[in-house]
């Protein structure tokens, strides 16, 4: 009995906590409590957290390093867009036939790309960003060329709808690919990150699981640039550029490769970061460089390294402290 309740338990706190931490802000937002300001800098660090989580997959998971995540995010967006304005799709299908489109386009990458290792797969990556890129610019007739494409819709003129759409969607993708790890299949690919050699001779197919993984990670990132274009509501080919890739790979480094939670707090922290500095104008440049150096040598693994957050101890520990607190003050016989 007390397994079941402690299994119970395990599952029932992280949901407790996913539903607060969705629909309060929620609410808050909805009645002017967090002002409009507030709440698009935090629904856009929701959609950067997805990002990260997309380039964790990739990078931190399956051990292949790759920096052209942001073109992914860029067909996700165009895709989105194009099922529902020109095919009249409902916006929910249409941003999860953008998410599968991307990860069509992500499997065709990888397929050549992923017999590359190293050095080797970053830069063709790279390359496959810039010409996704390119390719964007060029197709007005879909993307409207380097002016951009606009995107009407209810996401962008609602706070706290934007909010929870974000928000939902990333603790979905997160709780999908975290069940997904600890199945026989995900172990499979985090075999594959600490050695090849050796998950080959124990009968794994390397290049299928890194596919897999790969393919996944474009999903991701195709989800994410969908959501991206339903919240800012106006897209340009450069979201596909290389500084936006390396924007979040610095949100996984900075939480920690091969943590899924520590990328997510990254990406809200340094989101954050980069408005509330924007009092010191040009040279804000300068000081968020400066920050990322000083917590990456003082702190190379990352702020969680390669541990998970988890909900249940962070309840554990705070029972343990209320319990200890309430001991204190009550009155001794």
């Amino acid at each position: 009995m007390a397994g079941m309740t402690k299994k119970t338990s395990g599952a029932l706190i992280p949901a407790i906590f996913a539903v607060l931490l969705t629909v309060v802000p929620s609410v808050l937002i909805h009645t002017g409590v967090i002002d409009a300001y507030t709440a698009q800098i935090i629904t856009v660090a929701g959609v950067n957290a997805l990002l990260a989580v997309s380039v964790n997959m990739i990078t931190g998971i399956t051990g292949q390093l790759s920096i052209g995540q942001a073109g992914f995010m860029a067909i996700g967006a165009y895709a989105c867009i194009f099922f529902n304005l020109n095919l009249g799709f409902p916006l929910p299908l249409a941003a999860v036939l953008a998410a599968l489109f991307t990860s069509f386009t992500g499997f065709l990458i990888g397929f050549p790309t992923l017999k590359l290792t190293g050095d080797y797969l970053a830069i063709v990556t790279l390359g496959s960003g810039e010409i996704i890129r390119v390719v964007l610019t060029n197709i007005r007739e879909v993307t409207g060329g380097a002016n951009g494409r606009q995107f009407p819709n209810v996401l962008s003129f609602a706070p706290g709808m934007s909010f929870f759409t974000v928000t939902a969607t990333l603790v979905i993708t997160v709780t999908l690919l975290q069940n997904f790890l600890r199945s026989s299949f995900g172990r499979a690919i985090l075999a594959v990150r600490e050695d090849e050699i050796a998950a080959n001779c124990s009968g794994i197919s390397v290049f299928r699981y890194k596919m897999t993984g790969f393919v996944s990670a474009a999903f991701t990132a195709g989800l994410g640039g969908a959501l991206y274009a339903m919240v800012i509501g106006f897209v340009k080919p450069d979201i596909a550029s290389f500084t936006k890739s390396i924007d979040y790979l610095i949100f996984v480094v900075l939480g920690g490769m091969g943590s899924m939670t520590g990328a997510i707090l990254a990406a809200y922290v340094l989101t954050y970061l980069q408005e509330f500095l924007r009092f010191l104008q040009d040279y804000r440049l300068l000081f968020y460089p400066l920050i990322l150096i000083i917590v990456m040598l003082r702190r190379p693994q990352g702020l969680l390294g390669m541990k998970e957050l988890s909900f249940v101890r962070l309840w554990d520990r705070a029972s343990n402290v209320i319990r200890k607190f309430t001991g204190r003050l009550a009155p001794r016989r």
